[in-house]
């Protein structure tokens, strides 16, 4: 009998030992069962499936690597897993080492937004602006490309941007508005002006017993309500030996000294209004336009004096493909990023909303739809969601979402790059968290989690890039 107990207790604990070293290990291609689909077998030797649509883009980055002549611009639009710019900062960061830093690409003053942004640069203002969601109901607000309304309905305002990584120091600075209408005007610096001007002559009285304040009134020819507004009493009880400040009738000489922001040479286009500077900034103020009645912020544009590659990220907490379609502003003004490919991040609040893939798709060719009925045609790549937990229970819609992507791309001409199944899938997850790349939500992903979707994605466009090239 003792024996028989002996065998089971070794037993359990050599089990106990295999399984902690299996969670040990990071998840490996060899764990990932691929989404089942007939397309997959397309991805050959590319891990980015489909990627022969990719190959005039390909052509672009081959050509100005011999040449390095001219810019080349990649937009990036997605949800939360965007708006902080992680993953993608990651991503720009590793191409600009390969094809050249054209400049940092589109920013927006998340802060004043009362939400979260890039790392690569801070926005302040003297003034409380407003703000509104492409997330919520639809309203009339001038909700355009960042995905983000910002406005104000008066001036005064001074709008400072710096920026923190000098890396994307910039010589030209793009002001995206609706209509692209002249609302602001730009600055690096101010100047003082002094101005002579009078003012009333203050002196002090001290209260002798027996006076009141119409008696004290009446010798400096004054009322008695100025006294008690520049004193601040509530009454006109007054006790002898007070000292009280007497805004008198006679007047004196005073310089006042002014500053004001001395205004640049703000241009215009068919897109933007823009300042271009011969030397490199790093800090430039917005101020208000005086001939403008009202001030509508939609995005900026950072560009250097350099050719290059731009990698621009437009991200909104929460967003949906369905609440960027509400807006016709957003796909006027994608315009003005002159996209030479585009890559979509979109599913994870879709599958919140329980969201049945066959609708996930029709918004996804809605999106599509719209941004060609600008004439914007480039090529596209479609990141497929990251996995997560749908309150803590498998999300089978990303699944789901993810065969329909692969699926939907041959016919539609769109490339994918598969980062459900990169991670795991849903089988992943748990690990993920082992591993500190998920977040405690089992929705958000940590900053080495983001940092590692910029490394893989970019891995997987250089690779697919290679094998362009090989072709040729």
């Amino acid at each position: 009998m003792n024996k028989l107990i002996i065998f089971f207790c070794c037993f359990f604990f050599s089990a106990n030992d295999e399984n902690q070293q299996k969670d040990s290990h990071p998840i490996t291609k060899s764990m990932v069962h691929k989404v089942d689909t007939v397309a997959v077998d397309s991805f050959s030797e590319d891990q980015i499936y489909n990627a022969k649509v990719l190959e005039n883009f390909f052509e672009k980055l081959k050509n100005n690597e011999s040449q390095n002549n001219h810019k080349i611009n990649i937009v990036h639009i997605g949800d939360s897993h965007i708006q902080g710019d992680l993953m993608t900062n990651e991503i720009r960061k590793k191409l600009q080492q390969q094809f050249g830093n054209g400049g940092r690409g589109f920013v927006f003053p998340y802060q004043l937004a009362k939400t979260n942004g890039s790392y690569n640069e801070r926005f302040r203002s003297n003034k409380t602006w407003e703000n509104y969601r492409n997330i919520l109901p639809f309203r009339n607000n001038p909700v355009g490309l960042s995905g983000i309304a910002l406005w104000r309905e008066s001036g005064s305002f001074a709008l400072e941007m710096n920026i923190k990584d000098p890396a994307y120091k910039f010589n030209t600075i793009k002001i995206i508005t609706p209509q692209n209408q002249d609302m602001f005007g730009l600055a690096t610096s101010s100047q003082t002006n002094k101005i002579q001007t009078t003012e009333r002559k203050v002196i002090k009285h001290k209260i002798k017993k027996g006076e009141a304040l119409s008696t004290i009134a009446d010798k400096y020819n004054i009322s008695v309500s100025e006294i008690k507004r520049d004193n601040r009493l509530k009454s006109d009880a007054i006790r002898a030996g007070r000292t009280l400040k007497i805004t008198t009738n006679e007047t004196r000489a005073r310089t006042v000294a002014l500053s004001e922001f001395v205004s640049l040479n703000v241009e215009s286009d068919s897109f933007s209004h823009y300042y271009n500077s011969d030397k490199a900034l790093d800090r430039i103020f917005l101020i208000p336009n005086k001939s403008a009645s009202n001030y509508e912020l939609n995005g900026l544009v950072l560009e250097k004096d350099s050719p290059g590659l731009i990698y621009s990220s437009i991200g909104v907490n929460g967003a949906k493909f369905s609440d960027y379609n509400k807006y016709p502003l957003f796909f006027e003004q994608l315009k003005a990023l002159h996209a030479d490919l585009l890559v979509f991040s979109l599913g994870t609040n879709e599958s919140y909303e329980h969201l049945e893939s066959e609708n996930y798709i029709r918004h996804l060719r809605e999106f599509i739809s719209n941004i060609k009925a600008q004439g914007i045609n480039v090529p596209i790549i479609v990141v497929t969601p990251a996995p997560s937990l749908l309150r803590r229970k498998p999300n089978t819609y990303i699944h789901n979402y993810t065969k329909d992507i692969i699926e939907t791309a041959k016919t539609d001409g769109f490339a994918v790059w598969d980062l459900y199944d990169e991670f795991g899938g849903t089988e992943g997850v748990r690990q993920l968290r082992a591993q500190g790349i998920i977040g405690p939500d089992f929705v958000h992903y940590s900053k080495k989690g983001y940092e590692k979707q910029g490394n893989l994605f970019t891995e997987a466009f250089l690779k697919a890039y290679d094998n362009f090239k090989l072709k040729k």
